[in-house]
């Protein structure tokens, strides 16, 4: 795959992937399979994962600027998702891949059709679910254009959810926000653009640690000419997204989302 190509998949990848807060491994992953059908899987996954963490910390940037990242909360969901996906990244060579595939894939379609059939829990079912909150916490702000935002989710919840979405995404090198971005919308009752910005933020940090891992088994070495090129296409489309969150509505975010999801879906299931 020529330099232009790497680049110019980068910053699709890098729009995309922002707009909706995942990192875009959904896009990456089964394209690089099809480019370099010679290479290991836990490459693919190293490389995946890292251009990842980039696409996630230029977005992260753009989002910070906007005031929409609930740091508090991002923190929360850090101290669950970073030992997920270190875990995540040491399992990729012992996790029967065709049995994992099969339970996710059949996972993300459903969570995929819900979305698209309904993309947001009702306010009534949002405060029914609120009142059944062990460890709740009420988060309130602002963001940069004066749009005030209040929620409150289960801190437990969040911890068990984010844990598996470590898991999950570095497992995959897929990177998490196609299934925390809509866990967090109808689950933990936030914002859709509060929940894209934050999953970001978490992405990168991440994605941060489990290419670590993944450089440390000597799995990324050999594909670092990729990660650079892709790295300075997602970069710059990561701003692209950014741009074009404040122009697109929530339910076209979601419903985009979910197409993502059946995307992903369909892939993991064809390698099964």
């Amino acid at each position: 795959m020529s330099v232009l190509i790497l680049v110019i998949l980068g910053l699709a990848v890098g729009a995309f992937g922002t707009l909706i807060g995942a990192g875009g491994g959904f896009i990456l992953v089964p394209v690089l399979l099809i480019a370099y059908p010679e290479k290991k899987p836990e490459l693919i996954t190293s490389i995946s994962l890292a251009v990842v963490c980039l696409n996630a910390a230029s977005g992260s940037v753009a989002y910070a600027f906007k005031k929409r990242i609930d740091y508090k909360s991002a923190l929360i969901f850090c101290i669950t998702t970073l030992p997920g996906s270190i875990i995540g990244s040491y399992l990729t060579g012992y996790i029967p891949r065709h049995v994992f595939n099969l339970v996710f894939g059949l996972m993300l379609v459903m969570i995929s059709a819900m979305l698209i059939i309904k993309p947001f829990r009702s306010s009534v079912a949002g405060n029914d679910l609120a009142s059944k909150f062990i460890f709740p916490t009420i988060r309130k702000m602002t963001d940069k254009y004066g749009e005030k935002y209040t929620y409150r989710y289960d801190i437990i919840t969040a911890c068990i959810l984010s844990f598996f979405v470590g898991i999950a995404s570095s497992l995959l090198g897929i990177g998490g926000g196609i299934i925390h971005v809509p866990a967090m919308v109808n689950l933990l009752n936030f914002p859709v653009h509060i929940a894209t910005a934050t999953s970001h933020f978490v992405l990168a940090l991440m994605g941060f640690s489990g290419s670590a891992v993944h450089w440390l088994k000597g799995d990324l070495q050999e594909g670092l000419h990729q990660v650079i090129w892709l790295g300075v296409g997602v970069i710059g489309g990561a701003q692209v997204g950014a741009a074009l969150s404040n122009k697109v509505k929530e339910a076209i975010i979601i419903r985009s989302l979910a197409v993502a999801l059946g995307i992903v879906a369909i892939r993991i299931l064809w390698m099964v």
